[in-house]
């Protein structure tokens, strides 16, 4: 077998090499030319397969209802044997609409919000829109946003974050009327916003009776998040509870929080320190549960032995946990879901901005191993 070593101090084109069978020796082609990527298609290539003008066929593409049904059907074709795809980013300039929703979400890393994203990035890509997602809005969210808005890098807002000052939210430049908003948020409730949210205040009350209902009277709660004029309707709904059973909520007793593991961890930090201790608690949301879980067994503590504790929300470790978590489940796909359908609603004109929609999504119990009948409550019945 004859080897084949080749050297050159200098560069060269590719050659091809072929080896000619009949005389049994390598032969020379010449250098392989580039290859160009194919141009793609125009709207002028459509417009002269379908033997009508660009105009029209940019007519028929964006406002398919201005040209007859014989000439929509051309187009149609000649787009399907040219391969043509509208350029987005032109039209949107065109257009002054970007086909694309803000969603502004409290914290990214809160696993809440998993479910609830999946659900809005499914729906408005149903609906022929894309998705930004911001976590938090810095120091001047108002102008974030407005940046966002002259730009035409976002059609509507969609807020999950009730800490924007929202007498402050600027106009969309194409849109006269109100902003295009819907507020998903647990802390705002009223305002003549659009919004969808769960029955916060009904399932808070739910989960205390569930407490009260195992022969707790020492009850006490770790807060969530409270902003701008509106009261946590979280807490409202605790209060509501003890009050209709006669029961007195007492201020040591209350744990202020953010819906954060670390807020949970300095309620166990208070809880510990103090010498009367409630045998339950509400918590405002797994997170803060969990965060008090992990503080209160480092120091002996044991749930349901020691404290019942049942939380907010259900997230995905929830059940996962030790001891599992005892919540009010949200249906959070169909939170984000119904939000964002809400919203494109209002972009396309069927509902109008400014109509102050108010949906409300019921909470399910989800009983697990995280309460307990009160010891002395077991000692009466004989347990």
């Amino acid at each position: 077998m004859q080897s084949i070593a080749l050297h050159s101090d200098t560069s060269c084109a590719a050659v091809k090499i072929v080896l000619d069978k009949s005389h049994s020796q390598w032969r020379r082609e010449e250098p392989l030319a580039p290859q160009k990527p194919p141009k793609s298609p125009t709207i002028q290539d459509v417009a002269r397969k379908a033997g009508v003008s660009a105009a029209t066929v940019s007519r028929a593409l964006s406002a398919p209802e201005k040209v007859s049904g014989d000439t929509r059907a051309k187009v149609s074709e000649a787009v399907e044997a040219t391969g043509y795809t509208i350029n987005q980013a032109a039209r949107s300039l065109r257009m002054r609409e970007a086909r694309t929703i803000l969603v502004a979400i409290p914290n990214m890393g809160n696993p809440f919000y998993s479910t609830i994203m999946d659900a809005v990035v499914g729906e408005a890509a149903e609906r022929g829109y894309g998705v930004l997602v911001a976590n938090r809005l810095g120091n001047d969210p108002t102008q974030w946003l407005r940046d966002y808005f002259s730009s035409n890098r976002a059609d509507g807002l969609l807020l999950f974050d009730a800490s924007l000052e929202l007498g402050h939210l600027p106009e969309p430049p194409r849109q006269r009327g109100a902003l295009p908003l819907v507020l998903s948020c647990d802390e705002i409730i009223d305002g003549g916003f659009n919004l969808v949210t769960t029955d916060n205040r009904a399932a808070a009350e739910r989960a205390t009776r569930h407490l009260i209902e195992l022969g707790h009277t020492r009850i006490g709660q770790i807060g969530g998040r409270q902003v701008h004029q509106f009261p946590n309707e979280r807490t409202l709904g605790f209060q509501d509870a003890m009050r209709k059973a006669g029961l007195t909520t007492r201020p040591d007793w209350y744990f202020p929080g953010d819906h954060t593991m670390a807020c949970g961890i300095r309620a166990a930090d208070s809880y510990l320190a103090l010498e009367d201790r409630p045998t339950a608690l509400f918590c405002a949301n797994d997170e803060s549960m969990i965060g008090f879980l992990s503080r209160s067994r480092a120091h002996g503590i044991e749930c349901p032995r020691d404290i019942s504790l049942i939380g907010f929300d259900d997230i995905s470790i929830a059940e996962n946990y030790w001891p599992p978590l005892t919540t009010m489940r949200q249906p959070r796909h169909e939170l984000g879901r119904v939000a964002t359908a809400t919203l494109l609603d209002i972009l396309d004109g069927t509902t109008r901005p400014n109509q102050g929609l108010h949906v409300i999504l019921p909470s399910q119990l989800i009983i697990r191993g995280s309460t307990a009948a009160c010891s002395s409550h077991r000692k009466a019945v004989g347990q």
